[in-house]
């Protein structure tokens, strides 16, 4: 009973690719496995055992059905086999996340004719069976990926998969693609305020860290407990934050040497908090590391993302 599981194991080696591949990837009769499910197996047994009976006792309308079953059962192999057939990985992408969180990977597949496929499975070493349908000729599915650290993350091997129609064999292929996406540092839990910016003091705004109170809010996800103004908030019955004001007009230096104190991962993360707080205040930032020129001042989705990912692709510590 030992062997089977070994065997099995290095039929799975055998079929998948050995280095990432750049996509898009076509597959093909020599990229596609068929093997008996647990169910496939039984049911050859039970074709044997009826079979054998059919035979023992000159019973030819058993035989004949014996042979039906069988047929259908070769057919349901070739069917298994069809619907990977002409199949073509043509991307991936996903929307980069601070490293810690779960990671969405959208994956984009088409094929060339319009034949219809059913039950299609995408899968990874690490991550659970989705479906994969297609309208039109093209569809996508979305796996989730655990994330640990910053950085490029290599996508896994995808694992394409049917037992369609009758569950009796499953057919599959593997797929690795060469296209990392990439992962953000995660930001400091419990970092200080923004550094103070410099610039025209005359123009004030709302800023969390502010000196002056300028009114109190509802309380919103993200906020520091440091803000929530517990006794209004008691009065109230509901979580109440104060909102101050600072000059408008300045512009914040993130610089990579004033946090010397700190070790470099956790300079890495207080920078990446700063970004995404002067970004939740609107503020104009600049970023400035070791060995590159600065980024900014500027701020939006795209300096956000070019601050974010120059943080993600420092070298480690």
């Amino acid at each position: 009973m030992a062997a089977a599981p070994g065997l099995r194991q290095r039929l799975v080696a055998l079929a998948r690719p050995r280095d990432p591949e750049a996509l898009p990837v076509r597959l093909d009769r020599r990229r596609i496995y068929v093997l008996p499910t647990r169910f496939g197996l039984f049911f050859a047994l039970l074709l044997v055992v009826m079979s054998v009976g059919a035979l023992n006792y000159n019973n030819n309308p058993a035989l004949l059905m014996a042979f039906l079953l069988a047929g259908s059962a070769v057919a349901s192999l070739v069917s298994a086999q069809l619907q990977l057939s002409g199949l073509a990985i043509a991307a991936v992408d996903a929307e980069p996340v601070p490293a810690g969180r779960t990671l969405h990977l959208r994956v984009h597949a088409r094929v060339a004719d319009p034949r219809p496929r059913s039950g299609l499975m995408l899968a990874c070493a690490d991550c659970a069976p989705v479906p994969l349908r297609l309208r039109d000729g093209s569809g996508e599915a979305a796996l989730d990926l655990p994330t640990q650290r910053r950085g490029w993350l290599e996508v896994p091997r995808l694992r394409i998969a049917t037992t369609w129609p009758l569950g009796i064999a499953r057919a599959w292929s593997y797929v690795w693609p060469e296209a990392p996406v990439l992962v953000y540092p995660a930001p400091e839990s419990d970092a200080p305020p923004l550094p103070t910016g410099s610039g025209d003091p005359a123009t004030r705004r709302l800023h969390a860290a502010g000196d002056d109170v300028h009114h109190l809010r509802n309380y919103r996800a993200g906020d520091a407990q440091r803000a929530i103004a517990w006794k209004p908030s008691a009065r109230r019955g509901t979580l109440l934050v104060r909102e101050f004001e600072q000059p408008a007009g300045t512009d914040i230096d993130l610089d990579w040497r004033e946090l010397h104190g700190l070790a470099h991962e956790a300079r890495i993360s207080r920078l990446a908090r700063w970004v995404e707080d002067a970004e939740r205040d609107g503020r104009r930032y600049r970023l400035q590391l070791p060995a590159q020129p600065a980024i900014g001042p500027d701020r939006g989705p795209a300096h956000r993302h070019a601050c974010l990912r120059a943080l993600a692709l420092m070298p480690h510590g």
